[in-house]
């Protein structure tokens, strides 16, 4: 069992920045794979980015390449996503994930543990 919390969403002009951070409860955080997913007004909620267990492997949405970065810190039971050079339609809830197993995968119904989300809003 794992219990995530998500902190750090806000809102921010576009072009700006926010780090997310999503602190998990429990001592084998380390074996979870960690995925950021967001869900925008009347759409289904999407794969952002997502790290293995190491966090050696990270994958991302087309969307948010090159402009995201996931990362993970084992030791602090927490996982962070960096948000960069942030779009309107960015806009979401941002919801941290936990799915006990090796692959990062891009499906809500694979992942078993959710935060309660946290609100992004870029502005035009």
């Amino acid at each position: 069992q794992v219990q995530l919390v998500e902190s750090g969403g806000g809102l921010v002009q576009a072009g700006g920045s926010l780090r997310l951070s999503c602190a998990a409860s429990g001592r084998t955080f380390s074996r979870y794979v960690m995925a950021w997913f967001r869900q925008a007004p009347g759409k289904e909620r999407e794969f952002v980015a997502g790290v293995s267990r190491s966090g050696g492997s990270t994958y991302y949405a087309d969307s948010v390449k090159g402009r995201f970065t996931i990362s993970r810190d084992n030791a602090k039971n927490t996982a962070f996503l960096q948000m960069n050079s942030l779009k309107p339609e960015d806009t979401a809830v941002y919801f941290c994930a936990a799915r006990f197993g090796q692959d990062v995968l891009v499906s809500t119904d694979r992942y078993g543990y959710w935060g309660q989300g946290t609100q992004v809003t870029v502005s035009s």
